[in-house]
C-alpha cells in the first residue's frame, strides 16, 4: 500500500501557513487601531467634558458669584426681641457687598441658632440686592439663681433664665434686658448639674413649675399677685411664695384648675376683708387655708415690662 501514497506538495502547504498568519497580523492591527480609537475618543470626550465644565464654572464665577449687580446693599434683620440688630449682624457673619447668590443661606441660619437665646430664625433671598432675616428669641419666663466662681476670683450670684419649654439661657446672653431680671420668678430646688445653656431642662417637677408661672401670667391673679418664688424641691408638689406673704402649694398635675381655684379663694377673702397666709391646692376635694387680716398685706407691685418684650416682625 505504500505504493499508493501520494506525494505531498510542500509549497502548497507552506502557502497556507503564511496566508494565516498574515491574517491574524492584519486582525491584530485592526483591533489595535479600533482600541487607540475608542481611548482616543473617550480621552477627547473627558477632556472636551473637562474644558466646558472649567468654562461653565468660570463663567458661574464671573457672571453670577463676582457680579457687583448681586452684590447685597440692603440687609434687612429684624427681631421680636430686644437683641441689639448689630450683634445679629456680626451672629449671621454677612456684610454689606457679599454676593446674595453665593451666600449659604444654611450657614447663616445655624451661625444665628447657635446662641441659645434665639428660637428660630428665617432667613430669605429678595433679588437682586436685599437679604432678609427674621428671628425669634426665646422669652424667658423664670430665672434660677446660683453660687458660681467668678472669672476674677470669689464666689458670686450669677442668674440663668428659662423660657416657657425649660431652653436655658445663660447670663452671659441675656444682654441689656438683665437689669430687669428681678421681675422674673425665682425657681428654687433645681441642681445645677441640669442647666447646661441651649440645652432644655427634662425634669417634670421643672416642666410643672413653669406651667404654672405661664399660667398664672394669664390668670386673673397677675397684677393682684406677685409671684416670687417657686420651690420644686418637695415631694409631688411645688410651693409657691408670693409678694403678700402667701405661701400656696399645688400638685404637679390640672395646674389650670388649681390656678382657677387659687383666684376664687383669693376673690373670696378680697370680698371678706381676708388675705391667704398658706392654701394647699394639691388636695382634689378640699382647700385647706389660712386667713391674714387684709390690712396687713402689702399690695401687689406695679407689672413690670417682661424681661423680653415681643414685638412684631
Amino acid at each position: 500500500m505504500w505504493f499508493n501514497r501520494k506525494p505531498k506538495n510542500r509549497r502548497i502547504e507552506r502557502g497556507h501557513v503564511l496566508d494565516v498568519k498574515l491574517r491574524t497580523k492584519e486582525v491584530r492591527a485592526a483591533r489595535l487601531r479600533l482600541a487607540t480609537t475608542a481611548a482616543g475618543l473617550s480621552l477627547g470626550t473627558v477632556i472636551g467634558l473637562y474644558l466646558l465644565w472649567r468654562a461653565g464654572d468660570w463663567a458661574l464665577d464671573q457672571f453670577v458669584f463676582k457680579n457687583d449687580a448681586f452684590a447685597i446693599r440692603q440687609l434687612d434683620i429684624q427681631t421680636d426681641g430686644s437683641i441689639p440688630i448689630e450683634q445679629l449682624r456680626r451672629w449671621a457673619g454677612v456684610k454689606p457687598g457679599d454676593n446674595l447668590l453665593a451666600l449659604d443661606l444654611n450657614r447663616v441660619k445655624s451661625n444665628l441658632e447657635l446662641s441659645p437665646m434665639i428660637q428660630s430664625v428665617a432667613v430669605e433671598r429678595v433679588l437682586p440686592r436685599a437679604l432678609k432675616i427674621s428671628v425669634v428669641e426665646r422669652e424667658p419666663i423664670a430665672q434660677v439663681k446660683l453660687l458660681q466662681l467668678r472669672p476674677g476670683g470669689g464666689i458670686g450670684m450669677v442668674s440663668y433664665y428659662l423660657d416657657e419649654e425649660g431652653h436655658v439661657v445663660p447670663p452671659a446672653s441675656a444682654g441689656p434686658a438683665a437689669a430687669s431680671a428681678d421681675a422674673l420668678p425665682v425657681l428654687s430646688g433645681i441642681s445645677a448639674a441640669e442647666l447646661f445653656p441651649g440645652r432644655v431642662v427634662r425634669s417634670p417637677k421643672v416642666s410643672a413649675a413653669l406651667r404654672l408661672i405661664a399660667g398664672f401670667e394669664n390668670s386673673p391673679l397677675a397684677g393682684l399677685v406677685d409671684l416670687r418664688t417657686v420651690d420644686i424641691s418637695g415631694m409631688e408638689v411645688l410651693q409657691a411664695a408670693t409678694g403678700q406673704g402667701s405661701r400656696i402649694t399645688f400638685g404637679l398635675d390640672r395646674l389650670d384648675d388649681q390656678l382657677r381655684r387659687w383666684w376664687l379663694v383669693h376673690d373670696y377673702g378680697r370680698k371678706n376683708g381676708k388675705a391667704i397666709r398658706t392654701l394647699d391646692l394639691s388636695i382634689t376635694n378640699n382647700a385647706p387655708v389660712v386667713w391674714l387680716e387684709a390690712s396687713a398685706v402689702p399690695q401687689a407691685t406695679p407689672k413690670p415690662l417682661k424681661f423680653y418684650k415681643k414685638k412684631h416682625v
